[in-house]
């Protein structure tokens, strides 16, 4: 392998090599790293080294241990930040190697994709938007919430310690739904508090919106996505979404869907151009998927709105 190949983890047991440990009690789920464990003595070189993940993680961040690289971009999490990382991401561990000290409240949950195999929880976890969120936009716990969601961890790492039975994974399952549902609830508590500070989402995307859509950049660019907002806005462009959900109960794609056709209605209204001619200049490909979303979410054709 080249200094340049990730390293792949594919297993919760290979992070217990990585350590020079014993297999952990279950062989899909376990808690490393925490503040109530001994000190861990890395094996294996990891840090600065870049690592592709076949593993879901979530871990609770106590300070200078968690200095991470996401992409290009370095990650500083503040004490209390929860972070959380899908399959098939990469990341780089930054920092001299040695052997990393316990902190206060600091600890990792990890667990594989077939942890879940059967279980609705499998393609449910899509909808936990967190998995795919931009680093900066980790979720910052206050004390409360970090006793919330450390007494649930370490429940999950006592049943995983327990011998197995009929209702085993049942219970670890019910577990992390539980986890994630509290994520969410501290997430909502976060957009609001984000939104106060740096003003509505909302009325943010709008004047994006309205200055793309109102200059010829549509017509060589295409249509906006949620992407190209997001990226306007300095989001992810599932946490847009999310916080626009918050915010408004509807997603970043509703909300583009709107901006387009109250951009056509006034081009239908104030112009003599064809319908394919607006539809060009809103950046649609092809007039008849103009057509179609207008009268989706008008109930008239483009034609019959301009009557």
């Amino acid at each position: 392998m080249s200094g340049a190949d990730p390293l792949t983890i594919a297993s919760v047991e290979q992070i217990y090599q990585f350590l020079g440990q014993r297999p952990p009690p279950h062989p899909h789920l376990a808690v490393i790293g925490a503040a109530w464990h001994p000190p861990m003595q890395i094996a294996v070189p990891v840090l600065n080294r870049k690592i592709l993940s076949g593993l879901y993680s979530v871990s609770l961040k106590g300070g200078d241990e968690c200095r991470l690289s996401f992409g290009r971009q370095a990650h500083d999490a503040q004490a209390g930040t929860l972070v959380f990382l899908a399959p098939g991401q990469t990341f780089t561990p930054l920092g001299a190697n040695g052997t990393p000290a316990p902190t206060e409240a600091g600890w990792t949950l990890v667990f594989h994709p077939h942890l879940l195999r059967g279980a609705e929880l499998s393609t449910r976890i899509g909808e936990y938007g967190f998995f795919r969120y931009a680093a900066e936009e980790a979720l910052h716990l206050n004390e409360g919430e970090r006793e919330t969601v450390t007494a649930l961890v370490r429940g999950l790492e006592r049943e995983a310690a327990t011998t197995p039975d009929a209702f085993s994974n049942e219970v670890l399952i019910t577990h992390l739904e539980l986890l994630f549902g509290y994520c969410r609830r501290f997430y909502a508590r976060q957009f609001q508090s984000r939104a106060a500070m740096h003003g509505r989402v909302l009325a943010r995307l709008q004047r994006h919106l309205d200055e793309y859509l109102g200059s010829p950049r549509p017509r060589e660019k295409g249509l906006p996505t949620v992407a190209t907002c997001a990226r306007s806005l300095s989001y992810s462009p599932d946490y847009l979404s999310d916080l626009l959900r918050e915010e408004t109960g509807e997603s970043a794609r509703d909300h583009i869907h709107s901006a387009l056709i109250e951009a056509a209605k006034k081009r239908l209204a104030g112009s003599s151009d064809s319908v394919a001619e607006i539809a060009y200049g809103l950046g649609f490909q092809q007039p008849q998927h103009f057509s179609k979303l207008f009268k989706q979410k008008t109930g008239f054709s483009p034609g019959h709105w301009r009557g």
